[in-house]
């Protein structure tokens, strides 16, 4: 058993836990939830030894091996087989020490504990785990050195799995996976025999794989049973009772109070005063829940275009003259939502760049509608922000010409207060970086949203924030994710993108993931181009119209809002610049002075209004967004 009691640990003036206590039983497999930044991280090395508990204790069986995911293996001239083998330090020692040892007592030791650990397995193991990741057979014998830090880190995941830790410790396993290997660690986990704790923000893999959920919020730990989804319904019940007990108590403390004040200085009542202001005194407040809700988005609506978006005939596409995908052939239309499945390196990225414009095709006929705009998200455009810029300065410079008011309401509408716009990048959280990005590729009013792995540094309240923009957008949408919650709740059709060929997949993500688990991925066969259907998973679909349509009288108002803002925000400017000029004033022309002042005063006050009123209209529209997502 893994026992934490009385756990507090700070960094600086943050307290990130306090008094916490747990208990989490051998052989359970344990989800670990929390916003971001509430020091999930942190109790993983607390467990695992590389921090010190301020007060507290974390104990569990000395004979138990512990396990936690490292970033990334170092550079080495080892191949990738014995890269994850080296893994298990015991099993290279005794190895090691079987061809030296002399002693007939000690070689019969070695070997006893040699079958015991499997060695005569170990190559098999790893190889099969080194599969299951996503490397071909023909990579496992190549030096590590040779792959990218993203792929050493699965390395190091392989490595981790192959040692079978007592307690095995992992932090975002699936963060630089691709669909397929996250699909594949899916499996693995659920039938490993461990004690499993599992940070994640992947809400299938905590449905599929744990069965308790260890929440960290407001610095204290609390295990729940079942998976996500039974914890999600729990917490926010507990929430609901807790915050009704709340404003019970406060209703009482406010009639006890109202006693006080009127009788504790009349002598007939001042004994009863006196006592219920000890018992106003003994009554702990209950503090204010801490919001939980997610921060709402959404991307904004194009206007229709007449289909095809795009028409794309025997297109070969690649770089630098070689063929990454060959006759590729589709068309594109504004309902279209599509998922690409397919491993890494099979050429999504690929695809989703000719349809961004940023490659062009080698051969065949591409076609796209000439007023379609575009939406792109890829992730290493975080890497390409200016980390000393705040949003609104970022977003300035892609629109230079756009008023400060209107750039601020377009940051509003996906989370940004005036405070967030006006704070420097740098200081942003993962989440917020993200959304800083998706405002930044809607500032067109694109036509369709192409997002390469748009859910790395979301956690799972806003990854649903990301569903409902998704699902709430009016174009076209083509995502590639290695969350199969998002897939499955965004996604009408699945493309695979798999042997230079893109082909539609006519089963669901569950015969997908079966198809995987039986080692189908490497043998899927290419079938003949078919027109791809236009099913749509019709309730979906419904239920996110509706929420347009209850949303779509607010969402015009607003629009008409920042509309009569812009105008007269540029109309009191030019007001008062005329007023600035100082030959107006030598012209001694008073009554156009004067009426020129009386039409900037009523100016300012009609923007003041005006703005009053959008504020008014914003905070109505988010409150009627947050009613949608909660029901």
């Amino acid at each position: 058993m893994l026992r934490i009691e009385r756990l507090t640990y700070r960094i600086g003036p943050r307290i990130l836990f306090e008094n916490s206590e747990v208990a989490i039983n051998e052989g359970q497999r344990v989800g670990f939830v929390g916003r971001n930044g509430a020091g999930k991280t942190t109790l993983l090395n607390l467990i695992k030894g590389s921090l010190t508990p301020d007060t507290g204790t974390i104990n569990f069986p000395h004979r138990w091996q512990i396990g936690i995911t490292e970033q990334e293996v170092p550079e080495s001239s080892l191949n990738l087989i014995d890269t994850v083998m080296s893994a298990d330090k015991e099993l290279t020692r005794l190895e090691k020490e079987s061809k030296t040892a002399t002693d007939p007592n000690r070689i019969a030791e070695i070997h006893s504990r040699l079958y015991e650990k499997e060695a005569h397995r170990a190559h098999s193991k790893a190889a099969r785990i080194l599969s299951g990741l996503g490397f071909a057979e023909s990579e496992i014998r190549r030096p590590c050195k040779e792959f990218s830090g993203g792929w050493r880190m699965r390395v190091a995941l392989a490595g981790l799995l192959f040692t079978k830790p007592d307690l095995l410790l992992l932090d975002e396993p699936s963060n630089h996976l691709d669909l397929e290997a996250g699909l594949w660690l899916e499996e693995y986990l659920r039938r490993d025999e461990g004690t499993i704790l599992v940070v994640s923000h992947d809400r299938g893999l905590l449905n599929r794989v744990v069965d308790q959920i260890l929440h960290l919020d407001n610095a204290k730990l609390k295990l729940y049973s079942g998976g996500y989804d039974q914890f999600e319904t729990n917490f926010r019940a507990q929430i609901h009772r807790v915050e009704a007990e709340r404003q019970r108590q406060e209703a009482q403390r406010a009639h006890i109070q109202k006693f006080i004040d009127r009788f504790r200085y009349k002598a007939s009542k001042a004994r009863q005063a006196q006592s219920r202001l000890k018992l106003l005194e003994k009554m702990q407040p209950l503090l204010k829940q801490p919001d939980h809700d997610l921060i709402a988005f959404d991307f904004p609506s194009p206007k229709p275009l007449p289909p095809p978006l795009y028409s794309v005939d025997n297109v070969s596409i690649g770089y630098d003259g070689k063929v990454v995908l060959k006759d590729v052939s589709f068309r594109l239309d504004m309902e279209d939502r599509i998922a690409l499945i397919g491993a890494n390196g099979n050429g999504k990225s690929t695809l989703i760049k000719l349809l961004a414009g940023r490659l062009e095709a080698i051969s065949g006929h591409f076609n796209h509608s000439k007023k379609v705009r575009v939406g792109y998200f890829a992730q290493h455009q975080t890497e390409e922000l200016n980390f000393e810029a705040t949003p609104l300065i970022e977003i300035s410079h892609k629109h230079p010409k756009d008023l400060e008011v209107k750039l601020r309401a377009h940051l509003g509408r996906f989370g940004f207060s005036q405070e967030r716009a006006d704070t420097k990048i740098k200081n942003l959280s993962g989440g917020e970086k993200a959304r800083l990005l998706f405002a930044m590729m809607c500032c067109d009013n694109p036509h369709i949203l192409l997002l390469d792995e748009p859910t790395n540094h979301l956690d799972i309240i806003a990854r649903e924030a990301l569903i409902q923009a998704i699902n709430s957008f009016e174009g076209a949408v083509v995502i590639v994710s290695h969350d199969p919650h998002v897939l499955e709740l965004t996604a009408d059709r699945l493309w695979l993108v798999n042997q230079g060929t893109v082909l539609p997949y006519d089963g669901d993500l569950n015969e997908y993931r079966t198809l995987l688990t039986k080692g189908g991925d490497k043998k899927v066969e290419k079938t003949e181009q078919k027109n791809i259907p236009k099913t749509e998973k019709k309730e979906r679909r419904r239920l996110a119209a509706e929420q347009r349509n209850k949303l779509a009288p607010l969402k015009k108002q607003l629009h008409l809002a920042e509309n009569t803002v812009m105008q007269l925000t540029s109309e009191v400017k030019e007001l008062q610049k005329v007023l600035a000029d100082p030959d107006l004033y030598e012209q001694e022309e008073n009554d156009k002075i004067k009426s020129l002042q009386i039409k900037a005063a009523y100016a300012a006050k009609s923007l003041a209004e005006a703005e009053e009123s959008w504020i008014k209209i914003q905070d109505s529209l988010e409150k009627a967004e947050a009613k949608i997502s909660k029901s």
